[in-house]
């Protein structure tokens, strides 16, 4: 399979990749994987309401409005976003379509966040920028920007190689290719169809340094307030493979 056209108005989710999304990244709907990140997101929204960006199919949205959240999102996938909308408990999410790092929603919020290196989609520094300033603005005074997202992993790359495994099973297998160069990481994806078929999706990403994160974030005046290697607040080391990161708006 070629990879969707990235002009294409649902980006590289579209109706085929949608109807299938649940499915492939079933291991991501896992309690002992959702729970640890919604109870996070709760301590942090409080009684104030949150923004995901790239909300999907509702994968953490709707076990946290469960919880008593108030949440909206963003997704620029139409296909994506009506996954989201036939399932149960849909009705108390909000959705707006469009890209998160220019669109804009009425009133405040107390948590935006960002999860699975979805700040990554974003594939130029200068959108990245432009996210940091869209969530600072939609944030009331002590509100959080939380950003899940991996560190990229060059120092395990053998000298001189480009690509790094990141998943194998019977039915789905990932390489990341990097391009240091131009700070690109394409994601591979090679994925076996029920009929028996193996079709490839190629995504493109932006990988971005949690120094750079930092920047970012002091541009859109924010400040780091948390870091984490994951969602039991376990310490941020040289070792992380990737990081939990909050930043705020000053009160």
């Amino acid at each position: 399979m070629s990879a969707p056209d990235p002009v294409h108005d649902d980006g590289y989710f579209d109706e085929r990749v949608a109807a299938r999304y649940d499915e492939t990244y079933d291991y991501q709907n896992a309690p002992e994987v959702v729970e640890p990140v919604v109870h996070l997101l709760v301590e942090l929204a409080g009684d104030g309401r949150a923004l995901e960006l790239g909300v999907g199919t509702g994968r953490i949205a709707l076990p946290l409005a469960r919880r008593g959240v108030s949440v909206h999102g963003i997704e620029l996938s139409r296909p994506m976003a009506a996954r989201l909308a036939a399932k149960p408990g849909a009705d108390a999410v909000g959705v707006t379509i469009g890209d998160f790092s220019t669109t804009r929603v009425e009133g405040s919020f107390r948590l935006a966040y960002l999860l699975v290196n979805t700040i990554m989609n974003l594939t130029s520094q200068e959108a990245q920028v432009a996210c940091f300033r869209n969530v600072a603005a939609h944030l009331e005074p002590g509100g959080c920007f939380l950003i899940e997202v991996l560190v990229p992993g060059l120092q395990r790359l053998p000298p001189g190689d480009t690509h790094q495994v990141f998943r194998t099973d019977e039915r789905h297998w990932g390489i990341d290719e990097y391009d240091t160069a131009r700070q690109g990481l394409i994601s591979h994806h090679f994925l076996q169809t029920d009929d028996g078929h193996l079709e490839r999706r190629s995504i493109p990403f932006r990988y971005v340094w949690p120094s750079e994160l930092d920047l970012m974030a002091q541009l859109a005046g924010m400040r780091l307030r948390d870091r984490w290697s994951g969602w039991d607040r376990e310490p941020f080391t040289s070792e992380s493979t990737k990081h939990v990161s909050v930043w705020e708006k000053p009160a």
